[in-house]
């Protein structure tokens, strides 16, 4: 029965991320965008073929497109034998791992169906631009703050919180 509530919430989170990039694809062409809060955010569309943050997007290589997807595929397989592997009580690490997952997830089918991840939150103050983000990108960096605080406060000696 647990099981199947994490699946649910797996897949509910894949949802969101998948239904927010497919709204923008929907309205903006690729590279369009408009302005929310002046000098601060913006809603793009934007496909970053590298890593995070755009690292190695500039790499037109079908070696490096599929390393990222073995990458994601060994860290899922990771991240179950993690999350297996603790104790029922130590909850905020159960969920900080299934963020990780269903944002890991997210990002997949990106690249397999799209051959990059869709981008589209733009935060930026003048010239100083963070690279833009998703869903499923929040969901992995909010998860690992989480997971993060867990093991720097653990609940009892070296446990995970």
């Amino acid at each position: 029965m647990r099981a199947a509530i994490i699946a649910f919430i797996v897949a509910a989170l894949v949802a969101a991320d998948q239904y927010t990039k497919g709204l923008i694809e929907a309205a903006l062409p690729l590279g369009g965008g408009f302005n929310v809060i002046p000098g601060f955010f913006d809603i793009v569309h934007i496909r970053n073929t590298g890593a995070a943050f755009g690292l190695l997007s500039g790499v037109d290589s079908e070696w490096v497109s599929r390393g990222f997807m073995l990458f994601t595929l060994a860290a899922l397989c990771a991240l179950v034998m993690m999350y297996r592997s603790l104790p029922a009580q130590e909850r905020l690490s159960r969920v900080a791992l299934v963020m990780i997952g269903a944002g890991a997830i997210g990002n997949l089918m990106d690249r397999v169906e799209r051959g990059g991840v869709t981008d589209f939150l733009l935060f930026y103050i003048g010239e100083y631009r963070w690279p833009a983000f998703n869903v499923a990108d929040s969901l992995i960096t909010v998860g690992v703050i989480a997971l993060a605080v867990t093991i720097v406060f653990p609940r009892r000696p070296g446990g995970l919180a």
